[in-house]
């Protein structure tokens, strides 16, 4: 198979899909691997290494979109590269598809095979793929919140660990899960006030045995939110509802009671956001903007911030499923794997993923029926 890796277009990405190693790996099971001109330069990779592994080093991402059986990317497909994309290609990366009709559109017109990293799941419920970037967002949340919360960043001038006689700073997490935990450990280890929110009492009994008192657990439900969020210093929205859009949890009304120079960081803002006051995704570049006094970051791939930690965590799972669908083919990979097929969110002209047909009011197929 023909595999391409291009440079990443979403401003401020400097993740790659695949490592020199990852080439060497595909060149070494029989595959042709084409690079992109400096696609792994903003994670610390020159077109020397991968060219020594084995790659075709190609001047644009025209040359590879063209060429390629299978596009591996980090982030979804942008305007300019719709028009590259064609019927049978494979692309395999993260979509977010419940939140971008147009590309969805432009993906089922255009027949394209859609597989998403972050609805990849075990059995067990769990997201592979998902995990390490949300392990990188929430840990990274902590320290973006700690920032805006400094005077000079627009925040009130809190520091979230607090000094002997003086309070500490008063963190709340939205969702319990993997973006949740790494946010309280991060939290945690600053000295924070942590608590946190979610639906699944289960999953705060274990939060509560893992940090062992060190942090408050709550029951979620809107009156434990607006209360929680009224007196925070930072708010962390993590809820993660697998291939949909995210609930608003947190509404207008709750922001206007916090208290000015209070920092809300959204990391669901990749996938609609959790914030009803964040009606806009942000960048690296510009990542922050005030409602009601209160500063908000919704920047969409903040583990682009860290990408030379980010694309080797992110790696050093999607190799395997890679190299799956290229070796095996598309379709005999999703019918051998039960994971990787719920990772299909478009096949040939169809909506392969019900919470992606729910957010467009599109028709559901069932995969089964297209293998």
């Amino acid at each position: 198979m023909k595999v391409g890796v291009v440079r990443e277009l979403k401003a401020y990405e400097n993740r790659v899909a695949m490592t020199p190693a990852g080439v060497s790996a595909m060149v070494k099971a029989g595959h042709e691997v084409l690079v992109e001109h400096d696609a792994g330069r903003g994670s610390g990779f020159d077109d020397a290494e991968y060219a020594a592994a084995g790659a075709t080093v190609v001047s644009t991402n025209e040359e590879v979109w063209a060429a390629a059986d299978m596009i591996v990317k980090v982030k979804e497909p942008l305007p300019p590269e719709y028009g590259l994309m064609r019927e049978g290609q494979i692309i395999f990366t993260y979509l977010h598809l419940a939140p971008e009709p147009e590309l969805t559109r432009q993906m089922l017109e255009r027949r394209t095979i859609g597989i998403a990293y972050e609805t990849v799941q075990l059995a067990d419920g769990s997201l592979p793929l998902l995990t390490p970037m949300s392990e990188v967002a929430g840990r990274m949340a902590v320290q973006i919140g700690a920032h805006y919360l400094e005077k000079a960043h627009g925040g009130r001038g809190v520091l979230l660990g607090g000094v002997p006689g003086v309070a500490p700073g008063n963190v709340v997490i939205i969702g319990g899960g993997v973006v949740g935990t790494n946010a309280a450990k991060m939290a945690v280890g600053l000295g924070a006030q942590v608590t946190v929110i979610d639906i699944n009492a289960d999953r705060l009994r274990y939060l509560d045995d893992i940090f062992r008192g060190r942090i408050h657990t709550r029951v979620s439900n809107e009156y434990v939110i607006a209360s929680e969020v009224k007196k925070a210093d930072l708010v962390i929205g993590a809820v993660l509802i697998p291939g949909a859009r995210a609930p608003k949890l947190v509404t207008a009304e709750m922001v206007q009671q916090m208290t000015p120079g209070s920092v809300i960081v959204d990391v669901a803002i990749d996938q609609g956001g959790s914030i009803e006051t964040i009606d806009r995704v942000t960048t690296h570049r510009d990542p922050v903007y005030e409602r009601f006094g209160v500063v908000h970051y919704a920047v969409a791939n903040i583990p682009g911030a860290v990408p030379r930690t980010s694309t080797y965590a992110l790696t050093n799972v999607t190799l395997p499923y890679a190299l799956k669908l290229a070796n095996l083919g598309w379709r005999e990979a999703l019918r051998r794997d039960p994971a990787l097929a719920k990772g299909a969110n478009v096949v040939d002209g169809h909506v392969t993923y019900p919470a992606v047909a729910q957010a467009h009011g599109l028709e559901y197929t069932e995969l089964d029926k297209l293998l």
